[in-house]
């Protein structure tokens, strides 16, 4: 019997978990699946996290922490508005395209069967992105870049290009590269 340190056998689940929804076929998890995976009972499962939805919310954590991380790393680095979208953009598609288990949180599909609050929480994140668009698209008004008064639609216009670009890579199974051919696609939006 292997010994694991605190904390190894939560992110041990959350692994699992992640590798689980890169299943293209998009199967409902259960916790019984997930035991069987990592090969403990649903009774250690339930040891490091409370629920399924717990379980979830440790992938979301992690998706939050990662992408809003590296938005404020980019806004850093970048003074230039344009390049900060770019940034941004590109950053968004490459993260799922490393991560297509995510992508299907990202997306909502597999919270499809879970609880509401999740999906609830997947929105506020699409939102706070949104956000950053429209905080990198002031910058980019403010540098005579763009028109002002076009911020808020190019800001939704993009998030809604990333979101769409996230659905063909999982709806594919994960074989449509949402990186494929970004950089000239968002030029045409900018």
């Amino acid at each position: 019997m292997s010994i694991t340190k605190p904390g190894e056998r939560k992110l041990q689940i959350l692994q699992a978990l992640a590798g689980m929804l890169e299943n293209p076929k998009g199967e409902k998890i259960t916790t019984a699946a997930l035991a069987a995976k990592i090969d403990v009972s649903e009774a250690t499962l339930y040891r490091h996290f409370a629920s399924k939805a717990q379980m979830f919310e440790g992938l979301i954590e992690f998706i939050e922490t990662t992408i809003f991380g590296l938005i404020n790393q980019i806004s850093q680095q970048h003074k230039d508005g344009i390049q900060q979208v770019h940034s941004i953009s590109l950053m968004l598609l490459s993260f799922a395209e490393r991560n297509p288990g995510m992508t299907r949180v990202l997306i909502g599909d597999a919270l499809v069967n879970e609880d509401e609050r999740l999906q609830a929480r997947m929105n506020q994140i699409m939102d706070r992105i949104e956000l950053a668009y429209k905080q990198a698209l002031r910058q980019a008004g403010v540098q005579g870049q763009i028109a002002e008064a076009e911020v808020a639609i190019r800001a939704n216009l993009l998030t809604s290009f990333v979101l769409g670009r996230w659905q063909r890579y999982a709806k594919t199974g994960f074989k449509a590269s949402p990186t494929e051919s970004a950089p000239a696609q968002i030029t045409i939006l900018l």
